[in-house]
């Protein structure tokens, strides 16, 4: 139990630079809620729901991380920081890490039953801050889901989501980070035209129209001369 705990620990120091120990890692929030959670698991299956939820809530009190005891979570699971929501139904394979303000929500079945409505998380995969990631969806073995993303469907093994709604960005996990991607959003290279290139663009957009715009000016104002020329003997004569 004790070497269990020792790899574990070492897998979390190796995704983050920010410990100088183990006992550093004994502190975070997101260990605690790990811990409370396979005690509020075994309970579930165990069909004692209320006293779950008890240590649900505590845990929840404790390490703003809410866990369903449902919920079923293989190995190495890290939350960096906290405030995330895992439902009822999600499935989180082994070495998967969760940053911030992450929500593996449930879907409104529409069927009325309860069923699988939360996501399933492969091993390796890695989810950005203030992601959603909402329904029976599946996210592939080492895929990326980056910061603030919103994902609604699958997720193809290895790809790097990013948007509202999320999107590949064709930057596959297998040749961009062989190792780990912090928050699963590529920096180094652009995933998508970066603000700039998006201003350059409306910018020559706007260029164009003023350019048509000034085109059919002219040519109205040319055309109205042309209209008092061919009067003005008409008026002399009168």
């Amino acid at each position: 139990m004790l070497g269990n705990l020792v790899r574990y620990l070492d897998s979390v120091v190796a995704r983050d630079p920010a410990p100088r120990s183990r006992w550093e890692v004994l502190l975070y929030p997101g260990v605690w809620a790990l811990f409370f959670h396979k005690i509020a698991h075994r309970l579930f299956r165990a069909d004692l729901f209320f006293l779950a939820r008890v240590v649900n809530h505590v845990s929840r009190f404790l390490t703003a991380i809410d866990i369903h005891p449902g919920a079923t979570i293989g190995k190495n699971f890290f939350i960096d920081h906290g405030f995330t929501v895992i439902g009822e139904t999600a499935e989180i394979g082994d070495n998967v890490t969760i940053y911030q303000c992450v929500t593996l929500g449930g879907s409104n079945p529409t069927n009325g039953k309860g069923g699988k409505r939360h996501p399933t998380l492969l091993d390796n995969v890695i989810v950005g801050s203030g992601a959603q990631i909402i329904g029976p969806v599946t996210v592939g073995r080492r895929a990326r889901v980056g910061a603030s993303a919103v994902v609604t469907e699958d997720v193809p093994e290895g790809a790097t989501m990013i948007g509202v709604k999320a999107r590949s960005t064709l930057v596959k996990a297998e040749t961009y980070a062989k190792e780990f991607m912090p928050y699963g959003t590529p920096c180094k290279e652009p995933c998508e035209p970066v603000g700039s290139q998006r201003v350059d663009e409306l910018e020559e957009q706007v260029a164009a129209l003023r350019a048509q715009v000034d085109a059919l000016l002219k040519l109205r104002e040319t055309e109205l001369r042309e209209a008092e020329l061919a009067t003005e003997p008409a008026r002399k004569g009168v």
